[in-house]
């Protein structure tokens, strides 16, 4: 029987972040058919932003008329929403529609916007119902929900990115009697198999993740909990709610601060830390969020495209494998010096700045065209993924140990830099065309 709930608590766990962050790993795919194309990126770290107003309105109804059967039904409806959604995607993910006198993907915005509110809202749902359960069920929960980032990469890896090739095609004008007139375009093979096929695994995902939750609510309530850890595991769950997932989501970062706190929970009484030190920490805060989910997902299709549809299709999938992994070292190998933390996030940040650098250079990054190009860049996404989600745990865990009000304060400081990152590149992407796309057969750089 133990065994039983320890995978029902898994798989409800799978169902928190996976729909957010198979759009992330897929991305590589779908800018080469949506009107936006390389632009896609920025508009989905906003509507994401848009999505957090989910884990808010969830949080004011638990202060208004707190009910586990509320909880229930908000988690069911949750749930359903993200089947429905990944379905209709699968379906729709393509149709277009003329506003502002441009092709718009607004069946993919919508549908995506919903996505974004089950999975934010997950964070502010799921976790208070596991507190009904033993603390050993949620760590399994923990589980799931780091694995909900792992799954769909591995799954983006096996499904591949379709080989790009230039082909030559004529075109006759009307009387024209000079004969056909001849241009190259670039034509995508089809990948492993197709963006439908990933949508339908993405609505198997959340299918699982709904019937382990209607198992999870079957099981007899024989379990009480300790005040202590409702209210630590809660506001965990709020602070989740607050902070974005971005292409690298910070569900699973907050999944391992929790599993992290937790095991700090035997250590002595975190040192005071002083107005100078506090003022660091949560503008590494700000900083790390901004950055990781605002600022270089925005343009990570103007860093990556140019090198190719393989550059940015391991890119995307290999960032968000980084997340959990980083995640997995940090609770194995915790180091809260601030002098430490500081320069991981320098490092971090010089990834960020050239993956930034190359994305300002586009269509003509840096060692285009060449093996060692593509390379640096994966490479580079990599650590700044890996660097930046470690910063991330080691400050939610010297917050969490240092009082409620820290963290919570932490969950707004993400928020707030996420926001800010989104809000800034928005403009710049979409209004000001800072950055340029090109194309792989007709764009010439000089050598």
């Amino acid at each position: 029987m133990a065994l039983l709930v320890h995978l029902l608590a898994c798989a409800f766990g799978l169902g928190s972040w996976v729909a957010v962050n198979g759009l992330w790993v897929e991305l590589p795919l779908i800018v080469n058919a949506l009107p936006e194309g390389w632009d896609l990126p920025s508009y989905l770290t906003v509507i994401i932003q848009l999505a957090n107003l989910g884990p808010l309105l969830v949080t004011l109804m638990h202060k208004l008329c707190p009910s586990r059967r509320i909880e229930r039904i908000v988690i069911y409806s949750v749930l359903s929403i993200g089947v429905l959604s990944c379905f209709l995607l699968a379906f729709f993910w393509e149709k277009t529609s003329i506003v502002a006198g441009a092709s718009r993907s607004t069946a993919f915005f919508i549908i995506t916007f919903f996505l974004s509110l089950v999975d934010c809202t997950s964070s502010v749902t799921f976790l208070p119902f596991m507190m009904q359960l033993p603390a050993k069920y949620v760590t399994s929960y923990f589980i799931g929900e780091g694995l909900s980032g792992f799954i769909p990469a591995v799954v983006a890896l096996a499904q591949g990115v379709g080989i790009s090739k230039c082909v030559n095609s004529s075109h006759t004008a009307g009387n024209d009697t000079d004969g056909p007139s001849w241009s190259i375009h670039t034509e995508y093979l089809p990948p492993n198999f197709s963006t439908e096929v990933f949508f339908f695994f993405l609505a198997a995902m959340m299918c699982l993740s709904l019937a382990a939750f209607i198992a999870l609510n079957r099981l007899p309530q024989k379990y009480e909990l300790s005040a202590q850890n409702l209210v630590s595991e809660s506001v965990a769950s709020v602070s989740s709610g607050l902070d974005n997932p971005g292409a690298e989501t910070d569900g699973e970062g907050v999944t391992c601060q929790d599993e992290g706190g937790g095991q700090s929970g035997s250590l002595p009484t975190a040192l005071k830390h002083s107005v100078y030190q506090m003022t660091f920490i949560y503008f590494l805060v700000v900083w790390v969020n901004s950055a990781t989910n605002g600022l270089l997902p925005s343009v990570q299709t103007y860093s990556c495209m140019p090198y190719g549809n393989l550059a940015y299709h391991l890119s995307a999938a290999l960032a968000s494998v980084a997340n959990p992994v980083a995640c997995t070292i940090a609770m194995c190998f915790q180091n809260r010096s601030l002098r430490f933390l500081g320069v991981l996030t320098m490092f971090g940040t010089g990834f960020g700045s050239y993956n930034m650098a190359m994305a300002a250079m586009s269509p003509c990054p840096l060692l285009q065209g060449s093996v060692v190009g593509e390379m640096i860049i994966v490479l580079s996404w990599l650590l700044f993924t890996g660097t930046m989600s470690y910063v991330k745990v080691m400050v939610g865990i010297i917050l969490r140990d240092r009082s409620h009000s820290a963290l919570v304060w932490c969950g707004a400081a993400s928020q707030m830099g996420s926001l800010v990152g989104s809000v800034t590149m928005f403009p710049l992407v979409n209004v000001f065309h800072l950055f340029k796309s090109g194309d792989f057969c007709n764009t010439r750089c000089a050598q």
